[in-house]
């Protein structure tokens, strides 16, 4: 009988040359957006800890180490097949998939398609050896374009993850710092593989592991210590309902929902300090509530009042039960559309997951329903307006760049009345040197797809809102499957069209993806019509969206909601017979003003002026 093994090691050692099966009945791959997105931010921040522009690249060996954690291998008959852990190492090979295509034109680049397949005869075969994704793991590999509506929902949620990758992926870590941070994936992330010779040993370990009666969530220590702390037992039976209650309604909304919310909820309320982004640098609150909440707390009884026993009953039946509610709240508009708090929506679509410690920072325990929605609108629309403009001018929004100076804003806005959040928010916008105007470029680039998107749903639903028109925003933001929506370039791609005015095809690509001419439009529409020129299109783009139609003269007749939409708000809207560069550059413009109409600053004070 063979020993069960443990080794640990790097990326590097676990893939290169490797092969893991998987058994047909565990073969779904279910991660989601928001765990693909911690993996990358726990990834960044931990490199970005030592790293430091001036390095050379041997110097990373002397970087930190991360540890990925555990993956349970059954050894049968010289095949590794996988018990528990698929889900990590799919999305580590999406990553490295992606930071091969990436980096392909790189002079500097890092050789990591070994750790991603391996190849015998000419045919390639991939790490994770499941053969019906194969066809999926070659169309991103080699960047061919697949239906999603045909492939099962393994393979589409393996899809949606990759164009995650694509979105999330920090900015600062795509140049000169990638090679660095590639060479550290590779040889500084470890995991431990664990084998065993017989599935009985392999799913003995895993359930071991596993164990829920054993192994305790930080939820679960924070609710022990909580309710330890109460000794009248009355008191500690209505505090552990209440916890109960509040914790079952967030696992409905979904998977750790309990422990971010009370990550954003002390947060919000409690974390004064922040690790600084130097080499050396220790965490602080605002890390530690992230890692260990309920050590955190326990370190810090004095500071938080927890002094006497009805102390720690006030913090569960008051506090915890205050905010857990209006996380719920947030969280719920965040997924779907709740009319006052759109813009949670609209900042969960930029997957601007700092929102909510921002959102809860002013509310107060005592405040009232009319003024908590008058806050977190407030907040909101500030939030919106920040990433809006950021992503305009093509500045990073993910967690990592955006946190020291989210936690400091969290801070100044702490308990804060809607008048001083008006004043402090409104000054914070005004001493950003990148607005609307500072981009007249603004354009489609590889890794901005889904945030033009996003942009050009909201320019599409404020026009014909405006217009008098239903909101069909709902529609315009899916972007797969039955009803989805595309970008559509007004020009098509046929740079030969248009060599009078762009004899080098380069530019003619630059101006072409430039978002004056973008519209967003079904996909069968793009199907059918994006190959035409301007002038066979134009009838086509009569019978849809608004921001489409603008471009027929028929828009303009017949059609009082548009006109007094127009008189309204002054904007350029013209129609046009053909479309050339000239046309192209009013169009630009014009998005720019509407731009500057949508995420106006002057609406957070129009907000609290009307609470």
């Amino acid at each position: 009988m063979k020993e069960i093994r443990g080794d640990a090691k790097t990326i590097r050692q676990l893939l290169n040359g490797a092969k893991y099966a998987i058994d047909y009945y565990q073969r779904d791959y279910k991660w989601q957006m928001k765990q693909v997105q911690e993996l990358l931010d726990d990834l960044s921040v931990r490199f970005l800890e030592d790293h430091q522009a001036s390095h050379e690249r041997s110097q990373v060996e002397k970087y930190g180490h991360y540890f990925l954690g555990s993956i349970i291998i059954s050894d049968r008959d010289g095949l590794k097949y996988i018990i528990d852990g698929q889900q990590r190492l799919t999305t580590l090979t999406l990553l490295l998939i992606y930071l091969h295509n990436l980096q392909k034109t790189r002079s500097d680049r890092v050789q990591v398609s070994e750790l991603i397949y391996s190849e015998k005869f000419s045919r390639r075969s991939f790490n994770i050896d499941v053969p019906e994704r194969n066809p999926c793991m070659e169309a991103l590999f080699t960047g061919i374009s697949l239906d999603e509506s045909s492939q099962n929902e393994s393979n589409r949620n393996i899809l949606g993850r990759y164009a995650d990758i694509g979105d999330l992926f920090p900015d600062e870590l795509k140049t000169s710092s990638l090679p660095y941070f590639i060479d550290w994936l590779i040889e500084n992330v470890h995991l431990v593989e664990i084998t065993a010779y017989s599935d009985e040993d392999a799913y003995s370990i895993f359930e071991t592991m596993n164990d829920r009666g054993l192994s305790l969530t930080p939820t679960d220590m924070l609710k022990g210590y909580l309710l330890a702390n109460i000794t009248d037992e009355s008191r500690r039976l209505v505090a552990a309902n209440l916890w109960k209650a509040r914790i079952n309604a967030l696992v409905d909304i979904g998977k750790e929902e309990d422990s971010d919310c009370i990550k954003a909820w002390l947060r919000s309320q409690h974390a004064n300090s922040i690790r600084e982004r130097k080499r050396g640098a220790v965490p602080q609150d605002f890390d530690k509530i992230g890692t260990e909440f309920h050590r955190w707390i326990r370190d810090n009884e004095e500071a938080l009042g927890l002094n006497h026993p009805a102390d720690f009953a006030t913090f569960l039946e008051k506090d915890f039960v205050f905010y857990a509610r209006q996380y719920e709240a947030l969280s719920k508009a965040s997924k779907a559309i709740v009319p006052g708090l759109e813009v949670v929506h609209y900042n969960a679509r930029h997957n601007f997951t700092l929102q909510f410690p921002l959102l809860l920072a002013p509310l107060r325990k005592e405040d009232s329903e009319a003024a908590i929605q008058t806050k977190l609108r407030i907040v909101g629309t500030f939030i919106d307006i920040l990433v809006t403009r950021r992503i305009w001018n093509s500045r990073a929004i993910d967690y990592s760049t955006m946190q020291y100076a989210m936690f400091l804003i969290m801070r100044d806005i702490r308990g804060k009345t809607p008048t001083e959040l008006v004043s402090i928010l409104t000054n914070s916008l005004s001493q950003e040197q990148e607005t609307f105007s500072s981009n007249d470029r603004f354009r489609l680039h590889g890794g901005n797809g889904k945030q033009i998107h996003n942009v050009l749903a909201r320019m599409t639903e404020f026009v014909e809102v405006g217009s008098e028109m239903k909101s069909k925003y709902g529609d315009y933001i899916v972007r797969s499957g039955k009803g989805a929506y595309e970008i559509e370039h007004i020009w098509a791609n046929h740079p030969e069209l248009h060599k009078d005015e762009f004899p080098n095809a380069t530019d003619f690509e630059e101006y072409r993806n430039r978002i004056g001419g973008l519209l967003l439009l079904p996909k069968s529409f793009n199907a059918s019509y994006g190959d035409l020129p301007y002038e066979a299109k134009i009838e086509h783009y009569n019978t849809q969206n608004l921001l489409a139609r603008s471009l027929h003269e028929l828009a303009y007749q017949h059609n009082p909601g548009f006109l007094r939409f127009l008189e309204k708000t002054k904007l350029a809207f013209q129609a046009y017979k053909s479309f050339s560069k000239a046309e192209l550059d009013l169009r630009q413009t014009l998005y720019q003003s509407l731009a500057k109409a949508i995420w106006n600053p002057d609406r957070i004070a129009l907000i609290a002026g009307a609470a």
